[in-house]
């Protein structure tokens, strides 16, 4: 049905977005949403700003991964240092021996699962950059990976590259 010849009133339909959703590899930028709606690319300085605003998050990924890493590090030394002194620890009751311990595991677990779980939210949410098929978005993303391996990466470079 041809709605072409009806009257819409004075609608305003300059600040609706329309949002191209390639799914073979582009480089056009035109109507280029990112991720939301309104993460829309409506020209070069905003394409220039959203570029960067990925490297840094792809690069933030890298920070959460390191801050994973020296928690678990630090929570493993301190559990190897608490393990022979359970029951003559002073926080230990005498009702409850090691009860104090087994609370600090607990915690030390949910922090560890909580940091798991944003590095999974965060690794699904760089993909989704990566799905817009964009080679510019792409290769901000590779960008971002880079920078955050120089600053934050302190382990081997040969990781999996899994969504998580």
């Amino acid at each position: 049905m041809d709605h072409s010849h009806m009257d819409h009133g004075n609608m305003d339909h300059s600040t609706t977005h329309r949002c191209s959703m390639n799914m073979l590899f582009t480089w056009d930028t035109r109507d280029l949403c990112i991720v939301f709606r309104k993460w829309h690319v409506s020209g070069t300085p905003s394409l220039i700003w959203s570029l960067m605003a990925i490297i840094a998050l792809t690069a933030g990924y890298e920070a959460i991964r390191e801050i994973t890493r020296r928690y678990e590090a630090h929570s493993n030394v301190r559990r190897a240092d608490d393990t022979p002194n359970t029951v003559d620890n002073e926080s230990s009751s005498l009702l409850w021996p090691g009860r104090s311990t087994r609370v600090v595991e607990r915690r030390t677990k949910v922090v560890k699962a909580a940091l798991y779980a944003l590095q999974v939210f965060y690794s699904f949410f760089i993909m989704l950059l990566f799905m817009t098929y964009n080679g510019w978005v792409m290769l901000a993303v590779a960008a971002g990976a880079f920078l955050g391996y120089i600053l934050f990466g302190n382990v081997s470079a040969a990781k999996t590259v899994a969504c998580h």
